[in-house]
């Protein structure tokens, strides 16, 4: 096997060795149809920030409605009206955030867990942004009005007005959910601390909620815009229960998943395979993770989301995990016949990303690093396709990394897909191993095929750069992002 790793060649069965493969052998699970609907991609990103972008309207005119140009006459004045947008898009960016936490399949599924986890990171990043101006500018707002300094008129608002101790803890726990949440903080922290921290965000809104009936202009003396902000809470808090709590709880119970047996897959790597009833009816697709939760001591109160790692079946699903530290270096201790509750399916990392008009050949490139391997082993089994229409490089550093190596063998030789090893630091191949002449060496069209992504952040952001120099659309690179 060692001499494979630095081979120079792609593997790729020949031309006469397809033809026999492609009419002897059918895809192990061949990707769903498209429907109705257009598949995941860019398309339904877009549509998801036009409707957060239209939602601001009806925000700006509760803030209007109560500010008018001729109530605005000295800096104070603007100051404070300044202070109470800010306030009003900062509370409804909270509400979006919350609903982007919830989980709907139908919208993850649509739009992809990468991009839902960006807007969420982003918006995060303007909620706390803004809901700080709303401090600042309200607190120097009234002392201008006031004629008062700015300390003496924070000390005033904070012991005599209603409900603002509890909206400074609200804002609070958003920055200290903000500072953990930001990436050099974020891959500090064991994921059981980023997860919990981030449950405030939930007190957060409850607070702010109520700070704002108490004090807020827009809503104390408006008994309409009091029942239509607390309509859209109750949708949010709804959407929680129902997509968090009601559907993964129904369903663990309806299909009674348990563990089979945990296998080892090489250094520091497990996968568990898992059994249950009429797991077809799931509509789990290749490339897709679930948020598994093992009821085992120790266990029972972590929530992780690992990909599956092979094709589903009606019996059987497999998730492989590394131990990165966390919890899951206690998962390889799961005994048979663990019960196991779980959310999902989640994610548009699948064939249905495919931008290949029906009727014509579906080629594409997979690339993984890491723990990125499993979502793609999976739709390495299942992609449509025959011989060179399906092309896998697989970056190791080192030989006994290339976890799945038999298996993905297996499969190139049943389906005739191209396989290549990238192994090696880049000092040992003097250049980046995935440079755009490198991938253009290796697989010429390139630029003409659908790109699958998945690995550690830094292989990510360098191999799409590399991707884009070699002459692939952005909106034909499809990456699954582990970094959340």
């Amino acid at each position: 096997m060692g001499g494979i790793y630095r081979s120079l060649e792609l593997i790729v069965p020949t031309a006469s060795a397809e033809g026999a493969r492609a009419a002897s052998h059918r895809a192990v699970a061949p990707a769903p149809a498209g429907g109705v609907l257009p598949g995941p991609g860019r398309i339904w990103a877009r549509a998801l920030l036009a409707v957060i972008v239209v939602g601001i309207l009806p925000v700006l005119g509760v803030w209007w409605q109560d500010t008018l140009p001729g109530s605005l006459h000295v800096p104070g004045d603007y100051l404070v009206a300044a202070g109470r947008l800010s306030g009003l898009l900062g509370a409804y960016l909270l509400l979006v955030l919350v609903a982007l936490m919830a989980r709907i399949p139908w919208l993850d599924n649509r739009v992809g867990s990468d991009v839902t986890a960006r807007y969420h990171r982003a918006l995060g990043e303007y909620t706390v942004i803004l809901l700080s101006a709303h401090a600042i500018l309200l607190v120097v707002g009234y002392g201008l009005q006031s004629g008062t300094n700015p300390v003496s008129e924070t000390v005033t608002v904070e012991l005599t007005y209603p409900d603002v101790l509890m909206a400074t803890a609200a804002l609070g726990l958003l920055i200290m959910v903000g500072v953990v949440s930001a990436r050099a903080m974020r891959r500090k922290l064991a994921y059981e601390t980023w997860y919990f921290v981030h449950l405030y965000v939930y007190l957060a809104m409850g607070l702010a909620f109520a700070h704002e009936f108490a004090v807020g202009a827009d809503f104390s003396g408006s008994l309409r815009n009091r029942a239509l902000w607390s309509a859209v809470h109750i949708a949010v808090f709804a959407m929680l229960v129902v997509f968090r709590c009601v559907v993964p709880v129904s369903r663990s119970v309806r299909h009674s998943l348990r563990v089979a047996q945990v296998v080892a897959e090489g250094p520091g790597v497990i996968s568990i395979y898992l059994t249950g009833r009429g797991l077809d009816r799931l509509g789990c697709e290749a490339g897709q993770f679930m948020r598994w939760r093992f009821l085992a001591r120790g266990l029972w109160w972590e929530s992780h989301p690992y990909s599956l790692s092979a094709a589903p079946s009606d019996r059987t699903l497999r998730i492989t995990v590394k131990d990165l530290g966390d919890g899951s270096g206690r998962l390889g201790r799961l005994r048979p016949g663990t019960r196991v509750w779980f959310e999902g399916p989640y994610g548009a990392f699948t064939a249905r990303r495919s931008r290949t008009r029906p009727g014509r050949r579906h080629r594409s490139l997979l690339i993984a690093g890491g723990a990125g391997i499993t979502p793609i082993r999976a739709l390495y089994e299942t992609l449509p396709g025959a011989g060179a229409d399906v092309i896998l490089l697989y970056r190791a550093s080192r030989p006994e990394d290339l976890v799945f190596w038999r298996e993905l063998e297996t499969i190139a030789h049943h389906r005739g897909f191209g396989l290549y090893p990238v192994v090696g630091s880049r000092e040992e191949h003097g250049r980046d191993p995935l440079s755009a002449r490198a991938l253009l060496r290796l697989v010429p069209d390139t630029a003409r095929r659908e790109v699958y992504l998945c690995g550690p952040p830094g292989l990510v952001e360098s191999t799409i750069g590399q991707l884009r120099e070699a002459g692939a659309p952005r909106s034909r690179i499809h990456v699954e992002a582990f970094d959340l």
